[in-house]
């Protein structure tokens, strides 16, 4: 039986890499709502999923990267466990890998709690566009 009454996504945060303090708290480096890139494909040497729980109980979590026409999943991790104490918190840290992006687009990043989808939310990947440098430009 599915029991997530208990359970809330307080917010999920885009970002670099993850660490853990000595004091326990987090530290997030190059925190994203969007990748946005001057080419395609990209491969991002590491790009780490945050979400905060609050609630109670223990539950098994996955997150997966699928692509801006859902067919296809761009990454996905392996289940974790995480317990939220009764009346607290809980933060769980997904970081991929190697995790390339072939196409623009608006990517899905899904959560799921326990097999079920729990939450989505919508990861842009955009072209910048560069204009060339004239000659005057590169003068000055």
């Amino acid at each position: 039986m599915n029991h997530t009454l208990n359970l809330k996504l307080d917010y999920t945060i885009f970002c670099e890499d993850v660490r853990v303090e000595a004091t326990n708290h987090l530290s997030l480096m190059g925190v994203t709502h969007q990748i946005v890139v001057p080419q395609l494909p990209v491969t991002l040497i590491k790009f780490a999923v945050v979400n905060h729980w609050r609630g109670d109980g223990q539950y098994l979590a996955e997150v997966r990267i699928l692509t801006p026409d859902h067919a296809q999943p761009v990454a996905v991790s392996q289940p974790s466990s995480f317990v939220v104490p009764p009346d607290g918190y809980a933060d769980n840290v997904t970081i991929f890998v190697n995790t390339s992006f072939f196409q623009p687009g608006n990517y899905i990043v899904q959560t799921m709690i326990n097999s079920s989808l729990f939450a989505e939310r919508v990861l842009p990947v955009l072209l910048v566009e560069q204009q060339p440098v004239t000659q005057s430009e590169r003068v000055n």
